[in-house]
């Protein structure tokens, strides 16, 4: 035992994550980030399948269906393919050693949506003028986080809002997971409603959240990765988990067709239809909302996180935040380089913290897995959202007690605190609950005499968020 300690001290991870003052070890970590990876794996398959219909694709090349992959018939798609793996590794690993925090780095899901659907179907924008705003934007990150602007942020944010991202992103994730396991489905009467709770991929998933489950109940180390694994296993018989046709092993594809691949021309003229005027203000909304949604996506993930797993310093702060920031600033510009939409701090992070992730060797480990995944990509889109969704649900749960903190005895913080919570799952957007909250935060404090309360960052940021909402609904 004490030749084990002995190595644990003086091995290069210890030097280079500081494992025994953040109380973890080497396997803890190790186990932590495969956690983390399986869990937000699936991004590297849904990412190009949805910026393709941005046009990131050769024309007359389809796919199988809105699940399949499609890379190896498309070398555009396969470029964003690659992108987002190469993204999502460097982003993950300016995280873990510039940082030291044990959070994942990827495209985020929700931006690469408003790129595809909003900027470059609605708007009229090109996928290469889109690129080039979602450059600018990282660019803007970089300057904002240098001068420390999005650190002063985060501070200013209220004591009960900061707990209620938490909560709000602890039912945001298990909303993701039971969308994902077939267990809620969309319904044109009630907006939601239960799938068919018979149908394979709802039976699986509710297998997997039992399994997992009654692993946590015992209190049995790396349950949520194990949980995984079986359901993964259980799901081969039902059909979902595919095992057939599987090409483990390819050549990584080339960046070629989305590297640098930007049109500042097009996108600061008049490239979407539009008059010089309205063509500028267009753009100025879309850099604009880039920059929100990513800010307050990744401050969310990052607050909610790190509150819940106890990584606040003396201060109530958030260890590192600012290196933090840092790497999602960085990440971001160089996804644009590669070709791919705003790199976010991953809410799926929550899941390798649960397993007790504390340290950068966290997302190194994750970061290692991106890479191989490039030489990988049809073993790892063997796992179904089905085995990844009952782990959601379970770090849901987890996240879910820090609301028992929120002083729901003061409406003007409980109404706020509420709306935050609230209109992320029904919004489908960490980024909406926050601005719900920051915006009625001002307001019920004004119309109680309490305006001294609020922070005048918090004002501001209040102002911007209802002009963002007026101008780009």
């Amino acid at each position: 035992m004490k030749s084990t300690e002995n190595i644990e001290k003086s091995s290069i991870f210890e030097k280079l994550f500081k494992l025994r003052e953040n109380k973890t070890t080497v396997k803890t970590e190790i186990l932590a980030g495969i956690t983390t990876f399986i869990t937000m794996a699936y991004i590297i398959i849904v990412n190009p399948n949805i910026l393709r219909f941005a046009g990131m694709n050769l024309p007359g090349i389809k796919g199988e269906g809105a699940g399949a992959f499609t890379a190896l018939n498309d070398p555009v798609v396969a470029s964003v393919f690659a992108a987002t793996c190469l993204t999502a590794a460097i982003g993950t690993f300016v995280m873990a050693f510039y940082a030291n925090l044990p959070f994942a780095q990827a495209p985020g899901m929700g931006l690469n949506a408003f790129f595809t659907y909003s900027v470059c179907l609605g708007l009229g924008y090109t996928w290469q003028q889109a690129l080039a705003a979602v450059f600018i934007s990282g660019i803007l990150f970089i300057i904002i986080t240098l001068t420390s602007i999005r650190e002063k942020i985060v501070d200013a944010l209220p004591q009960n809002l900061k707990l209620a991202i938490s909560g709000g992103i602890g039912l945001f994730i298990a909303l993701i997971g039971f969308k994902g396991g077939g267990i809620i489905v969309s319904n044109k009467e009630t907006l939601v409603a239960f799938g068919s709770l018979t149908s394979p991929s709802a039976l699986v998933t509710l297998i997997g959240i039992s399994i997992t489950a009654i692993f946590m109940a015992r209190k049995i180390k790396g349950s949520i990765l194990i949980g995984i694994v079986i359901t993964a296993i259980v799901g081969i018989p039902f059909e979902i988990t595919k095992l057939a046709g599987v090409k483990i092993f390819s050549a990584p594809p080339s960046l070629a067709p989305t590297f640098m691949q930007f049109d500042f021309a097009g996108l600061l003229g008049s490239g979407a239809g539009k008059g010089v005027f309205s063509a500028i203000m267009s753009v100025v909304m879309v850099v604009i909302t880039f920059s929100l949604v990513d800010l307050f996506d990744t401050i969310g993930t990052l607050v909610g996180t790190a509150t819940k797993a106890n990584m606040l310093d003396e201060n109530g702060r958030v260890k590192n935040m600012n290196k933090a920031l840092m790497s999602d600033a960085l990440a971001t510009t160089a996804g644009a380089i590669m070709g791919t939409s705003t790199v976010v701090t991953y809410v799926e992070s929550t899941a390798g913290v649960a397993e007790g992730g504390r340290t950068g060797l966290t997302s190194a480990t994750v970061g290692v897995l991106f890479l191989a995944s490039l030489f990988f990509s049809g073993l790892v889109g063997i796992v179904p959202s089905e085995a990844t969704a009952p782990a959601l649900v379970i770090v849901g749960v987890l996240m879910m007690s820090s609301i028992t903190k929120i002083d729901f005895e003061d409406f003007t913080e409980a109404l706020p605190a509420f709306l935050t919570i609230a209109i992320m799952p029904f919004s489908y957007s960490i980024a909406n609950g926050i601005a719900a909250g920051i915006i009625f935060y001002p307001i019920v404090k004004v119309a109680t005499g309490r305006y001294k309360e609020v922070s005048p960052i918090v004002y501001v940021l209040a102002g911007l968020f209802i002009i963002r909402f007026i101008i780009l609904p």
